[in-house]
């Protein structure tokens, strides 16, 4: 049965269509308020964290994939050239990185205007999404880090999508 066959989606909230979809895949989350759940999606390489938010003011449904990395303070301009030849790549949503936090975010906003609904197969689709971005060029970006390898010489481990289950 496909999800959309399981309920319909006119008078349902985004944020309750992505906590049914979290229930379907057995994903641990947190349902942080109204508008916004956070979850963890295993990947192959590693757990994502993976947050979605509603905002009505913009009607767009927000989508922040989260993984940690820790570069050494040397090797930040490498990363944020890699980051550049990533996003080069990507044709939905970007990579960038959080220095701060040490996080690495991939990011995605989907334009709902005109009360238009998100359906319960297009949510899946995005969120598995970001977890195949993120799953394509993690190795790229631990390369650049820790493997002393150049953003193009790196970039090499990336230039096939990546293949798999979110």
């Amino acid at each position: 049965m496909s999800l959309s066959e399981q309920f319909h989606t006119d008078d349902l909230h985004p944020i309750d269509i992505v906590e049914h979809i979290a229930e379907h895949h057995e994903w641990d989350f947190d349902r942080v308020a109204d508008d916004q759940i956070a979850m963890a999606v295993v990947g192959q390489w590693r757990t994502y964290s993976i947050t979605l938010a509603w905002s009505g003011y913009d009607e767009t449904l927000r989508l922040i994939c989260t993984f940690e990395m820790e570069p050494p303070e040397e090797k930040l301009p490498l990363i944020y050239e890699t980051l550049n030849r990533t996003n080069d790549m990507c044709w939905t949503g970007a990579f960038t990185y959080w220095a701060d936090q040490r996080l690495m975010v991939y990011r995605y906003g989907l334009l709902l205007a005109g009360g238009q609904i998100a359906g319960p197969e297009q949510i899946d689709r995005l969120i598995g999404g970001a977890v195949t971005s993120a799953e394509r060029f993690y190795p790229a970006f631990q390369l650049v880090a820790w493997g002393d390898q150049s953003p193009e010489e790196a970039m090499n481990v990336a230039i096939a999508e990546a293949y798999g289950r979110a």
